[in-house]
Protein backbone atom coordinates (compact mmCIF):
# COMPACT_ATOMS: atom_id res chain seq x y z
CA UNK A 1 0.00 0.00 0.00
CA UNK A 2 2.58 2.35 1.22
CA UNK A 3 5.11 1.60 -1.95
CA UNK A 4 1.69 1.96 -4.10
CA UNK A 5 0.98 5.31 -2.74
CA UNK A 6 4.37 6.59 -3.23
CA UNK A 7 4.98 5.58 -6.34
CA UNK A 8 1.31 6.96 -8.10
CA UNK A 9 1.47 9.30 -10.61
CA UNK A 10 -1.60 11.26 -12.06
CA UNK A 11 -2.36 8.05 -14.40
CA UNK A 12 -2.29 5.50 -11.56
CA UNK A 13 -5.45 3.99 -11.27
CA UNK A 14 -7.41 3.82 -7.39
CA UNK A 15 -7.71 0.36 -6.62
CA UNK A 16 -10.04 -1.39 -3.64
CA UNK A 17 -8.02 -4.50 -1.90
CA UNK A 18 -10.17 -7.15 -0.11
CA UNK A 19 -8.15 -8.94 2.29
CA UNK A 20 -8.07 -11.00 5.61
CA UNK A 21 -5.38 -10.91 7.66
CA UNK A 22 -4.07 -13.48 10.53
CA UNK A 23 -4.27 -12.74 13.84
CA UNK A 24 -2.81 -9.42 14.44
CA UNK A 25 -3.15 -6.56 16.67
CA UNK A 26 -2.37 -2.83 14.65
CA UNK A 27 -1.08 0.01 16.55
CA UNK A 28 -2.13 3.25 14.44
CA UNK A 29 0.23 6.32 14.68
CA UNK A 30 -2.06 7.75 17.75
CA UNK A 31 -1.52 4.27 19.54
CA UNK A 32 -0.88 4.14 23.08
CA UNK A 33 0.43 0.98 23.91
CA UNK A 34 -1.38 1.18 27.47
CA UNK A 35 -4.79 0.06 25.54
CA UNK A 36 -2.61 -3.20 25.02
CA UNK A 37 -4.03 -4.71 27.91
CA UNK A 38 -2.67 -8.29 28.23
CA UNK A 39 -0.65 -10.57 25.80
CA UNK A 40 -2.08 -13.24 24.58
CA UNK A 41 0.42 -14.14 22.16
CA UNK A 42 -1.08 -12.24 19.12
CA UNK A 43 1.72 -9.94 17.59
CA UNK A 44 1.25 -5.83 17.94
CA UNK A 45 2.89 -4.06 14.51
CA UNK A 46 2.80 -0.49 14.47
CA UNK A 47 1.57 1.23 11.54
CA UNK A 48 1.11 4.79 10.03
CA UNK A 49 -2.98 4.92 9.63
CA UNK A 50 -4.91 6.77 12.18
CA UNK A 51 -6.34 5.68 15.38
CA UNK A 52 -5.76 4.07 18.12
CA UNK A 53 -5.33 -0.01 18.82
CA UNK A 54 -7.45 -2.49 16.77
CA UNK A 55 -7.86 -6.64 15.97
CA UNK A 56 -7.32 -7.88 12.49
CA UNK A 57 -8.22 -11.92 11.95
CA UNK A 58 -9.14 -14.35 9.97
CA UNK A 59 -13.37 -13.86 9.33
CA UNK A 60 -13.13 -10.01 9.02
CA UNK A 61 -12.73 -8.38 5.92
CA UNK A 62 -10.58 -5.53 5.43
CA UNK A 63 -11.12 -3.17 2.17
CA UNK A 64 -8.18 -0.99 1.24
CA UNK A 65 -8.80 2.11 -0.24
CA UNK A 66 -6.11 3.36 -2.44
CA UNK A 67 -7.61 6.57 -3.78
CA UNK A 68 -6.62 9.70 -5.61
CA UNK A 69 -9.12 12.22 -3.47
CA UNK A 70 -7.92 15.51 -5.58
CA UNK A 71 -8.98 13.22 -8.89
CA UNK A 72 -12.66 12.13 -7.38
CA UNK A 73 -12.74 15.55 -5.60
CA UNK A 74 -13.94 14.42 -2.42
CA UNK A 75 -11.94 15.42 0.84
CA UNK A 76 -11.16 13.27 3.69
CA UNK A 77 -14.32 13.72 6.22
CA UNK A 78 -16.36 12.68 3.00
CA UNK A 79 -14.50 9.42 2.38
CA UNK A 80 -15.29 8.85 6.43
CA UNK A 81 -18.41 9.56 5.83
CA UNK A 82 -18.57 7.43 2.85
CA UNK A 83 -16.93 4.25 3.79
CA UNK A 84 -19.48 4.40 7.45
CA UNK A 85 -22.25 5.42 4.90
CA UNK A 86 -21.56 1.90 2.78
CA UNK A 87 -21.17 -0.35 5.82
CA UNK A 88 -24.27 1.38 6.96
CA UNK A 89 -26.12 0.70 3.99
CA UNK A 90 -24.91 -2.93 3.73
CA UNK A 91 -26.53 -4.37 7.11
CA UNK A 92 -29.62 -2.54 6.33
CA UNK A 93 -29.66 -4.54 3.27
CA UNK A 94 -30.20 -7.49 5.99
CA UNK A 95 -32.43 -5.20 8.02
CA UNK A 96 -30.04 -4.41 10.51
CA UNK A 97 -30.05 -1.10 11.48
CA UNK A 98 -26.15 0.71 12.37
CA UNK A 99 -25.19 4.10 12.61
CA UNK A 100 -21.91 6.35 13.61
CA UNK A 101 -21.10 7.63 16.74
CA UNK A 102 -20.12 11.15 17.17
CA UNK A 103 -16.21 11.63 17.68
CA UNK A 104 -15.74 8.26 17.03
CA UNK A 105 -15.15 6.61 13.39
CA UNK A 106 -16.75 3.40 12.31
CA UNK A 107 -19.77 1.78 12.35
CA UNK A 108 -21.93 0.76 15.52
CA UNK A 109 -25.11 -1.48 16.49
CA UNK A 110 -26.65 -0.59 19.34
CA UNK A 111 -23.40 0.55 21.17
CA UNK A 112 -20.89 -2.47 19.39
CA UNK A 113 -18.71 -1.50 16.97
CA UNK A 114 -18.96 -3.50 13.99
CA UNK A 115 -16.65 -2.01 11.23
CA UNK A 116 -13.93 -0.05 12.17
CA UNK A 117 -11.41 2.68 10.20
CA UNK A 118 -8.31 4.48 9.80
CA UNK A 119 -6.83 5.99 6.85
CA UNK A 120 -3.64 7.53 5.78
CA UNK A 121 -3.47 10.55 3.04
CA UNK A 122 -0.19 10.59 1.58
CA UNK A 123 0.19 13.74 -1.23
CA UNK A 124 -3.47 13.33 -1.38
CA UNK A 125 -3.71 9.59 -1.86
CA UNK A 126 -5.29 7.57 0.94
CA UNK A 127 -4.73 3.96 1.98
CA UNK A 128 -5.62 1.95 4.75
CA UNK A 129 -9.35 1.52 4.78
CA UNK A 130 -12.29 -0.46 6.90
CA UNK A 131 -12.49 -3.41 8.82
CA UNK A 132 -16.02 -5.26 9.06
CA UNK A 133 -15.86 -8.04 11.54
CA UNK A 134 -17.80 -10.76 9.95
CA UNK A 135 -17.32 -14.17 10.92
CA UNK A 136 -14.57 -14.57 13.59
CA UNK A 137 -13.27 -15.39 16.65
CA UNK A 138 -14.48 -12.30 18.85
CA UNK A 139 -11.50 -13.35 22.09
CA UNK A 140 -8.98 -11.20 20.98
CA UNK A 141 -10.62 -7.66 21.46
CA UNK A 142 -10.94 -8.33 25.16
CA UNK A 143 -7.42 -8.01 25.35
CA UNK A 144 -7.32 -4.72 24.11
CA UNK A 145 -9.22 -1.17 24.33
CA UNK A 146 -10.65 -1.57 20.63
CA UNK A 147 -9.71 1.67 19.14
CA UNK A 148 -8.85 3.26 22.74
CA UNK A 149 -11.59 2.97 24.13
CA UNK A 150 -12.14 0.80 27.47
CA UNK A 151 -14.99 -1.52 27.45
CA UNK A 152 -16.17 -1.28 23.83
CA UNK A 153 -18.35 -3.59 22.77
CA UNK A 154 -17.38 -5.68 19.33
CA UNK A 155 -20.09 -7.77 17.52
CA UNK A 156 -20.00 -9.53 13.73
CA UNK A 157 -22.17 -9.55 10.85
CA UNK A 158 -22.86 -13.46 12.08
CA UNK A 159 -24.20 -12.07 15.23
CA UNK A 160 -26.41 -10.24 13.26
CA UNK A 161 -28.14 -12.80 11.26
CA UNK A 162 -26.61 -11.45 8.44
CA UNK A 163 -25.57 -15.38 6.62
CA UNK A 164 -22.47 -13.85 4.94
CA UNK A 165 -18.61 -15.01 4.68
CA UNK A 166 -16.07 -12.95 4.56
CA UNK A 167 -15.17 -12.97 0.61
CA UNK A 168 -18.62 -12.27 0.27
CA UNK A 169 -19.28 -9.45 2.47
CA UNK A 170 -15.98 -7.93 1.02
CA UNK A 171 -17.16 -8.16 -2.78
CA UNK A 172 -20.66 -6.70 -1.12
CA UNK A 173 -18.91 -3.90 1.01
CA UNK A 174 -17.52 -2.86 -1.79
CA UNK A 175 -20.37 -2.26 -4.22
CA UNK A 176 -21.37 -0.04 -1.45
CA UNK A 177 -18.08 1.58 -1.30
CA UNK A 178 -18.31 2.11 -5.00
CA UNK A 179 -21.83 3.41 -5.16
CA UNK A 180 -20.85 5.83 -2.34
CA UNK A 181 -17.76 7.12 -3.84
CA UNK A 182 -19.80 7.91 -7.21
CA UNK A 183 -22.07 9.75 -5.10
CA UNK A 184 -19.59 12.14 -3.27
CA UNK A 185 -17.62 12.75 -6.66
CA UNK A 186 -20.45 12.72 -9.07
Amino acid sequence: MRQYTATRTAATPDQLWIVEHPPVFTLGQAGKPEHLLRDIGVPVVKIDRGGQVTYHGPGQVVVYLLLDLPRLKIKVRELVSAIEQAVIDLLADYGVSAERHAGAPGVYVDDAKVAALGLRIRNGCSYHGVSLNVDMDLTPFAAINPCGYEGLKVVQTKDLAIPLTADQAGELLCKHLLRQLDKQHG
